[in-house]
């Protein structure tokens, strides 16, 4: 049945392939600039992410956000992913 099925998504972090609803994406818009979306509908092409710090940490240690999204992810998108998974700022962790 083919109305059942849900949307899977490969995480940059992991590698794990997992529904779409319980990944963070990322979007590269048109314009040019990336941001975190977390309706999960903004036009353009996306990354996907699980909502774990170690996913996120080997994402961007591997440049894999930036491979998927084939441009540069600016440092503001990882604390806004961050603060996404945490619940906290990145600048209250390192102090």
């Amino acid at each position: 049945m083919r109305g059942d099925a849900r949307p899977v998504r490969r995480c940059a972090g992991c590698g794990e392939r997992s529904e779409k609803k319980t990944l963070i994406r990322v979007a590269r818009e048109s314009d040019g600039g990336v941001s975190v979306d977390l309706t999960g509908k903004k036009p353009g092409r996306g990354a996907y992410v699980h909502g774990s710090e170690s996913c996120l940490k080997t994402a961007r240690k591997k440049k894999s956000l930036e491979r998927v999204l084939k441009c540069r992810v600016p440092d503001e998108v990882y604390h806004s992913l961050e603060r996404e998974i945490t619940g906290k700022d990145s600048d209250e962790q390192h102090a």
